[in-house]
């Protein structure tokens, strides 16, 4: 079972955003050996929460929930993250679920966009999301822009 709770950065102890940032950057960073600036300057930002997923103690998933304008025009989703050993048993499937659920509670009836890696438009597909731009590379790394009407 996992427990999943939403919080803006405000109400994020120090010992969830250090597993946060430590997850965040294990994945995107050491994994898909890509060195970039993980700390963006947009965790801080009125209006964004930080949905995070425990299994016991440990964090194994996590996204970033941004109001509309802060990213995008639209509400976004990004960070989107889970831990390499939780994969496999639909994690992150849950987690875009859970990450859809919240901005709804948070945001009624928006439109959500998010920045996708190309490879992962299928599972974002399979969620309503429809490609809305052409490829583009970010970090070294194709994506291509998608958004689910609400």
């Amino acid at each position: 079972m996992i427990n999943w709770t939403a919080l803006p950065f405000s109400q994020l102890t120090t010992t969830q955003l250090y597993e946060m940032l430590r997850l965040r950057v294990d994945v995107f960073v050491v994994e898909q050996t890509c060195p970039y600036p993980e700390l963006d300057g947009k965790d801080t930002l009125e209006g964004v929460y930080h949905l995070l997923g425990y299994q016991g103690d440990e964090l194994i998933a996590c996204a970033r929930l941004l109001p509309a304008g802060t990213t995008y025009d639209n509400v976004s989703i990004g960070r989107v993250v889970t831990k390499q050993s939780a994969r496999g048993g639909g994690l992150g499937h849950e987690l875009l679920e859970q990450a859809l659920q919240h901005c709804q509670q948070l945001w009624t009836g928006q439109t959500i966009d998010i920045g996708a890696q190309e490879h992962l438009m299928a599972f974002y597909a399979s969620h309503g999301f429809e490609v809305i731009s052409e490829s583009y590379l970010e970090d070294g790394i194709p994506h291509v822009d998608m958004r689910r009407v609400s």
